[in-house]
């Protein structure tokens, strides 16, 4: 007889967060192989208001990469977009982004996702050493980037796919194509409204 999983058993949520300068392709791998690889019920695409650890980007209107991400994830069901950060706005803190996300929630279990690059930061974060007990931090593995951390990491190897938001916005600058670095109504989207061109 097959064993009957409790009613009350924990929905376990991944957090992709970012920039999504324009969301591309290798976020939705990442999504798509921690999901896989950690038994995830969802994952959230998370575009941040003003993150307090990256330097400043050729930043565009938050609806604008807001857009794009629903674009991105709109034929996966198990991606959903999460957009507290761009609700509450301001400094986008993590640990003030969790708490709210627990108590709207408080039976689910939230996994972080993020770099190995990010790994790094950390120590730097706002309140890093109440956060790590809030969430379960995902390192996904980076060239150049070491697994070591003194805070728990659950880290899931993912195929090393070199993209970058940054690099795709310096091509639509020069007119190269995007095409196969983000999603073709990303491509469509960028295009039509005439993003990164200067």
């Amino acid at each position: 007889m097959p064993e009957l999983k409790s009613s009350h058993e924990k929905k376990r949520v991944g957090i992709l967060g970012g920039t999504f300068n324009p969301p591309h392709l290798g976020h939705l791998m990442i999504a798509e192989q921690v999901a896989d690889q950690l038994g995830l019920n969802k994952v959230f695409f998370m575009p941040d208001a003003n993150p307090p650890h990256v330097d400043h980007k050729d930043a565009i209107a938050a609806d604008q990469r807001k857009a794009m991400v629903e674009l991105s994830i709109a034929h996966n069901p198990l991606f959903e977009l999460e957009t507290c950060e761009l609700d509450r706005g301001g400094i986008s803190y993590t640990y003030d982004t969790i708490k709210e996300l627990r108590l709207r929630h408080p039976d689910w279990e939230y996994y972080f996702i993020i770099g190995g690059d990010m790994v790094a930061y950390l120590p730097k974060w706002h309140r890093i050493s109440e956060l790590v007990k809030l969430v379960h931090f995902v390192g996904v593995g980076r060239s150049g980037y070491s697994r070591k951390s003194r805070f728990p990491i659950l880290w899931v190897d993912v195929p090393l796919i070199e993209i970058s938001s940054t690099n795709i916005r310096w091509r639509v600058r020069n007119h190269c194509s995007i095409k196969y670095l983000v999603t073709d109504n990303v491509m469509d989207y960028i295009r039509e409204e005439g993003l990164y061109r200067e």
